[in-house]
């Protein structure tokens, strides 16, 4: 699936991997996410830590009529706030998103699949 946008000098198709590695990169720069893993991480028994490469597995896009919503599934560091570190993610979520792909969130939702002790 890619996301569509609309302008006035024509159609603007962005891809899931396109979208997949600026949110990866804004989850991955704050602190206290181990990384990204896998939406069926228990599911595949999946242990390992997404690269920038496969980004695209941990990130799930989905468009309803002109809303466009993000899962995203990560690990946290053991001894870390949960809700401030899923806080800060959804905020440079949106941020970059809208700065660089030019389109709004409705909605950022954030996963934790897990917590790695260090």
């Amino acid at each position: 699936m890619a996301i569509n946008i609309q302008t006035p000098n024509g159609e603007i198709t962005l891809t899931n991997d396109v979208i997949s590695i600026v949110v990866g990169a804004a989850v991955t720069d704050n602190y206290g996410v181990v990384g990204m893993v896998s939406k069926h991480f228990f599911r595949d028994n999946l242990t390992e830590i997404l690269k920038k490469e496969n980004y695209s597995k941990g990130v799930v896009i989905t468009q309803d009529g002109s809303d466009i919503s993000v899962d995203i599934y990560i690990v946290v560091s053991y001894g870390t706030k949960i809700s401030v570190i899923c806080q800060n993610i959804q905020q440079a979520v949106k941020y970059n998103v809208e700065q660089l792909l030019g389109f709004e969130l409705a909605y950022v939702n954030v996963h934790v699949q897990g917590v790695k002790i260090d």
